[in-house]
């Protein structure tokens, strides 16, 4: 019989000698999309276009209240993860999932899309993650995030052949709030440097930073060698006025992608700025977004491409997403590149 796609990927990694290009690390959740009014925000009093974290009742009670939707896996970290997969890269994910039926469609999925994940389902604690994604008619997304078996990721959970045999160790902001976890992002930077591999980093969201800011600011400039942020998650980082955040991240950091949103995006390095433009598309719903800008961007990066080329791959990476509604693009990236 025939191995799954994402076991041998694998199997001829070790064979031949080479390397995985991305393992990613995040919390492993199924998203529920809905599109909805901007009076349901004010109605049941969401943070409009933040990440909100909300209790298993409250979950349920939101889940009640959205119309229609779209229920597949997520998490931004496994999104990215998948995006670098449909590039035709060679990538694998951790992430925690519970052993019941949502962590099975999880696990299928992320396998399905040529992914290698081998992480195994938790017997006990909390069920698997799910994140309630409110899309507006401005095409803003309102995240709000039971993270359940997800956040539970310890360094028990951290495997290191996978990060010996990936260029690129990426990791979630999101995932960084249990001790746990922080000290699991600590072991997998300590794996990946030590196999001589690089470590990247996504801020995730303003709030993330604003609440683990005397943490990360440490971590990146000693652990992190690629940081992706957008322009507001930047500034919240060291803050200041954009130009001197990009200038202080040149220091600490060897490479840093900021998005601009529709103004394209930054690619700093010690030896000056690649500015990227946009990818022209008619905007559906920015989920997803800055995840599969960060696959484009890491393929590119795995494959030794010119920085203006990773760049590329990243706008049209989050053109294909931003362009319908999901955080998943809904055609092969390969063949869009």
């Amino acid at each position: 019989m025939t191995p799954p796609a994402s076991e041998q990927i694998l199997r001829d990694v070790r064979d031949d000698g080479t390397a995985l290009d991305v393992v990613g690390i995040g919390n492993a959740l199924v998203d529920v999309l809905s599109h909805e009014a901007d009076d349901f925000v004010a109605t049941h009093d969401l943070v409009k276009g933040a990440m909100t974290l909300i209790e298993p009742d409250r979950a349920t009670q939101l889940y009640e209240a959205m119309g229609p939707g779209i229920e597949v896996s997520g998490g931004s970290a496994a999104n990215t993860i998948a995006g670098v997969a449909s590039f035709g890269g060679r990538a694998a994910y951790l992430g925690k999932v519970h052993d019941d039926q949502l962590g099975v469609v999880f696990a299928h999925d992320m396998r399905a899309n040529g992914v290698v994940f081998r992480s195994p389902p938790a017997a006990d604690g909390p069920p698997t993650g799910r994140c309630l994604i409110i899309v507006t008619p401005d095409a803003e997304r309102t995240l709000n995030t039971y993270l359940g078996a997800s956040a539970y990721f310890s360094p028990d959970d951290v495997d290191a052949e996978l990060i010996e045999l990936s260029r690129y160790t990426f990791l979630e902001g999101y995932l960084f709030d249990r001790p746990e976890a922080k000290a699991a992002y600590r072991t997998a930077s300590e794996i990946a440097h030590g196999a001589g591999r690089k470590v990247a980093l996504t801020l995730s969201d303003t709030f993330c930073v604003e609440r683990h800011i005397d943490e990360w600011r440490p971590l990146v400039a000693d652990q992190v060698d690629v940081l992706f942020a957008n322009d507001a998650e930047l500034r919240a980082l060291y803050g200041i006025h954009l130009d001197h955040a990009v200038d202080r991240a040149r220091d600490e950091v060897e490479t840093t992608c900021v998005t601009l949103g529709p103004e394209g995006s930054l690619i700093v390095t010690s030896e000056g700025i690649v500015e990227v433009p946009p990818h022209p598309v008619d905007v559906v719903d920015t989920t997803g977004a800055g995840d599969l800008y960060a696959a484009g961007v890491l393929h590119g990066m795995a494959k030794g491409l010119p920085l203006a080329e990773c760049g590329r791959l990243g706008s049209i990476a989050a053109s294909a997403v931003i362009g319908h509604t999901g955080a998943r693009p809904g055609q092969s990236l390969a063949q869009l590149a």
